[in-house]
């Protein structure tokens, strides 16, 4: 299970859980020092054109990061998957905090409370494990390259995303799990692993869960969601 916390970096404590399907890599968020200071030493040792293209791999990687922290991006990960037309497809998924002024329950109800419910609605309400929730799903424009304009021809023009928001249970906040890719062809696809992956959603530690010894855990416990969305 992936763990997740909001809290301060003197007394990290995971807040809340989920797990992730096979074929999904993390990306780090928090990198260590001696691992970028390990990197920079290796770039100094390449070959002049080497030194140039990986210096921008990284300078874009600590960009992206950047940009991530910055909007309380706890997670960022990486799927890359067989195409049925040949070849393969990604996809990026993203969990994130959103303060709230006031009960974050009662904001997602409120929502929940004012749609139709139907797919067509673009936004409809969920009954998670973890509590009530909404998904919306939608076609977006794709970001366009500005600093190599020749570059998008290449790159899709249109992204399919789903989000899945969820009340935090002790803290005003919402936690924001989002699906992203260029194939939305697979928009089926995609959303069923969304949602596969918010039935795992969980605030309490499954660490303590697995502690009594239950080999068994009830319908509806974080073990039976992991078994039956990722087997």
């Amino acid at each position: 299970m992936s763990e997740v916390t909001t809290a301060s970096e003197g007394t990290r404590k995971p807040s809340f859980w989920y797990g992730l399907p096979v074929g999904y890599t993390s990306l780090d968020l928090q990198p260590p020092t001696e691992r970028l200071v390990e990197l920079i030493k290796r770039l100094r040792g390449l070959p002049d054109q080497e030194r140039e293209e990986a210096d921008r791999a990284l300078r874009l990687y600590a960009s992206i990061v950047s940009q991530l922290n910055a909007n309380r991006v706890q997670e960022c990960a990486l799927g890359v998957h067989p195409y049925d037309a040949g070849g393969f497809t990604t996809s990026v998924f993203t969990v994130s905090t959103l303060p709230t002024t006031g009960s974050a329950k009662l904001a997602v109800a409120g929502l929940a409370g004012n749609v139709g419910g139907g797919k067509d609605d673009g936004v409809r309400p969920l009954e998670l494990p973890c509590g009530l929730g909404l998904l919306s799903e939608n076609g977006v424009a794709a970001p366009r390259s500005s600093m190599r304009p020749e570059l998008n021809d290449t790159l899709p023009t249109h992204l399919w995303q789903g989000v899945v928001v969820v009340a935090a249970p002790s803290a005003p906040e919402l936690i924001v799990l989002q699906m992203v890719t260029p194939n939305g062809d697979a928009a089926d696809d995609y959303r069923n692993i969304l949602l596969g992956i918010a039935r795992t959603l969980t605030f309490s530690d499954p660490a303590r869960t697995a502690a009594t010894g239950q080999a068994d855990q009830p319908e509806g416990s974080i073990g039976a969601a992991v078994r039956n969305d990722f087997g």
